[in-house]
This record gives C-alpha cells, structure tokens and sequence, in this order.
C-alpha cells in the first residue's frame, strides 16, 4: 500500500490545489506523509457528475452482481492486511486489535 497523495476521481489520480491536508498521529503529534492537497470546485463536481452516473449503472445489477462486488472490496480491504492496520492506527491511535477487528468485519 503506497499512498500517493493524490485523490481518485474517476480511474485519474488527481492532486488538488487547495489547502493542504495532513494526517496527524494523535499519540506523538507527527505529522503523516504524504500531503494531500483539497480539490477545486471542479474536481469536486467531477467525482459527483461520475458517483451519479455510476449510480445509474449500479441501480441496474442484480442483488447477485452487487455481492459479488462489495465481496471483491472486502477482498481487497483483506488483502492491504498490516499496512492498513498500521496506518490506521498511526492516525487514530485505536490500538491493533480493534483495526484487525475491523478490517474483519469489513
């Protein structure tokens, strides 16, 4: 899991020009890596113009199609395994085994 500093929007990496965002460990004050930056007005309506149309084509699938399709991201989720514990737990400061716990149930 390498986080680009870039947000996704539509299958583009996209790297804002607003303000910067930085996650913080709560338990040590360290600021995280990378920045990211907020995304225009633009870029905004962008991902809404694309949730809505992707919308549209989701209403359409069977009940089959959609579990199949929220079970690949659990896969996925699954699949990061410790570097999404160890991050979460760098900006939350939850302890592991609730983040494990989590990540499960995903």
């Amino acid at each position: 899991m390498t986080l680009q500093g870039t947000s996704l929007i539509g299958q583009q990496a996209v790297s804002g020009d607003r303000a910067e965002i930085r996650a913080t460990n709560p338990a040590t004050g360290e600021a995280l890596e990378p920045v990211y930056r907020g995304g225009s007005q633009a870029e905004v309506e962008r991902a809404c113009e694309l949730a809505e149309a992707a919308f549209d084509a989701y209403r359409e699938t069977t009940l089959e199609e959609r579990a199949t399709f929220l079970e690949t991201i659990a896969s996925e989720i699954e699949a990061i395994g410790d570097e999404l514990t160890q991050r979460g737990m760098a900006e939350t400061g939850l302890p592991q085994a609730r983040l494990e716990g989590e990540r499960g149930r995903t």
